[in-house]
């Protein structure tokens, strides 16, 4: 569940890393740039789960979790055993997910071994839910994330699309739905990756003004988060909408405007991974 702290053509959704490159140069671009973004967004998200992995886990490991507060304003708090157990839980299943996704994505995973691909795929969705149901327990009843109301409304929704979209990529499983299946299972990922979209976007805006416009550092509340804590999912998931449309349209004239969009999604993305790599993971490496 992201916090502000802390599933194409109907027959083939999932085209930028499954399909070959038409012969078309319109769709052969489509796929490019569709495959180019998945692939810096993965690179992106593995290096997050590195740095989770690797000061989250390793404070908790030399039995120091209290070193979590240097990076979270409400994380670890003596005394509280269930919400300390909900958030340690919760950034462990941030890795979980993020691998578990990447793993997912692989064409060469799904085609040559089905079975694991299914046994993954259960456990992303059962994993997405847990996240998304840990998150909400710290927003509401934790109090384990900073920011105002509608930062915490912006999350909830997040939260609440997961569990939607979690659960139609499990109907349509087991009703064997394949490209049903593949479209609510990306929209799964881009929904969970909410919390990552949102440090990419904040590092990048703190990059470009120099200066933390349009919202108070110390509070951690202002315009400019209100309106991440919404963008983080809600544009993401307009552009796959976008993708989805261009992929089924039987006619060419989406197919490059909509690659120009994947390839501006791309650039942003990579900048964005930088920002963060440079103000949030890399030093605590």
């Amino acid at each position: 569940m992201p916090s502000s702290n802390v599933a194409a053509h109907p027959a083939n959704v999932t085209a930028p890393l499954h399909l070959a490159p038409s012969r078309n140069t319109g769709a052969a671009l489509l796929y490019r740039a569709g495959q180019a973004w998945l692939v810096v967004a993965i690179a992106g998200q593995l290096l997050m789960a590195g740095y989770v992995a690797w000061f989250y886990g390793g404070a908790a490991l030399q039995g120091q979790p209290e070193r979590w507060n240097k990076t979270l304003q409400q994380g670890y708090v003596p005394g509280e055993p269930m919400l300390n157990a909900v958030l340690a839980s919760h950034l462990f299943l941030v890795m979980v997910i993020v691998i578990g996704g990447a793993l997912q994505l692989l064409p060469s995973l799904r085609r040559s071994y089905a079975g694991l691909h299914r046994w993954i795929g259960r456990g992303y969705l059962a994993t997405a839910s847990v996240l998304s149901l840990s998150g909400l327990y710290l927003i509401w009843v934790g109090g384990g994330t900073p920011g105002d109301v509608p930062q915490k409304l912006g999350t909830s929704f997040n939260g609440l699309l997961i569990l939607v979209f979690a659960t139609m990529a499990w109907r349509a499983a087991r009703r064997r739905q394949t490209a049903f299946h593949r479209r609510w299972a990306l929209r799964l990922f881009i929904a969970v990756s909410g919390v990552w979209f949102f440090r990419l976007a904040l590092t990048l805006w703190l990059a470009i003004h120099q200066a933390p416009v349009g919202f108070d550092p110390e509070t951690f509340t202002g315009p400019t988060l209100s309106i991440l804590t919404f963008a983080q999912f809600l544009v993401p998931l307009a552009v796959l909408e976008l993708y989805f449309r261009a992929q089924a349209s039987p006619a060419s004239r989406l197919w490059q405007p909509t690659s120009v969009v994947l390839v501006a999604a791309t650039l942003l993305t990579a900048a964005g991974i930088t920002t963060a790599s440079m103000m949030l993971w890399l030093p605590r490496f």
